[in-house]
């Protein structure tokens, strides 16, 4: 028999932690494993990261869900204590044998029943945070509408023109910036060091610490 996961463990929490306690369990290890705060990490340190930090996904979206949280809990009080595990393979190995027993909720991209997309449940969870700290760094639209406007404006009105068209090219392109994606592909689109940035911004607002 697979080793069963211990969702509790992973976000280091007990049995009787509330939905509030579950949330902020998450915020923290999600920010704490979460594979983008590893800039210079090797593939295969990469490839580790990626999978604790979607088992750390899949812990929340069982446990702060009542239904989903009961119906585990059921399978949990079946298991040993040397059946339970930490290791995120564990909990892979959950969905592919009991993602029947769920139903939607899953973040993000995620159809019913399937893995939670470990990408959409940190973007949901952290959409009122997320939003500010991207907003501020997704400005490539506004750039180009800027120069284009500006190239637009210089043809028709020379100087005084370019000025015009450049503002108006700007204004134009911020609006798309912020429009048409989600927090959190927006935030997937981003390069690393912008993504290692916001995590660190974000701990600092949900820890106090930068992890």
């Amino acid at each position: 028999m697979s080793q069963f996961p211990d969702y509790y463990a992973i976000l280091n929490i007990p049995k009787t932690a509330t939905e509030n306690e579950i949330r902020q369990a998450y915020k923290k290890e999600s920010l704490r494993t979460h594979p983008d705060r590893l800039v210079n990490a090797t593939p295969a340190e990469k490839k580790n990261a990626t999978a604790t930090f979607q088992s750390v996904a899949d812990a929340y979206y069982v446990l702060s869900d009542s239904t989903r949280r009961r119906e585990y809990d059921s399978l949990h009080a079946s298991r040993t204590f040397d059946e339970r595990s930490q290791d995120p393979r564990s909990s892979t190995n959950f969905f592919s044998q009991f993602s029947s027993m769920f139903s939607g909720g899953g973040g993000s991209g995620s159809q019913p029943g399937q893995q939670p997309n470990a990408d959409g449940v940190f973007g949901d969870v952290f959409e009122e945070l997320l939003r500010p700290e991207v907003h501020r760094r997704i400005t490539w639209w506004a750039y180009l509408g800027a120069i284009s406007g500006a190239a637009i404006g210089f043809i028709i009105g020379n100087v005084p023109g370019l000025l015009v068209g450049a503002f108006a090219g700007n204004r134009l392109g911020s609006i798309r910036d912020a429009k048409g994606k989600s927090v959190a592909a927006v935030f997937n689109d981003l390069g690393g060091t912008q993504k290692a940035e916001i995590l660190r911004a974000l701990a600092l607002k949900v820890l106090g610490s930068a992890l």
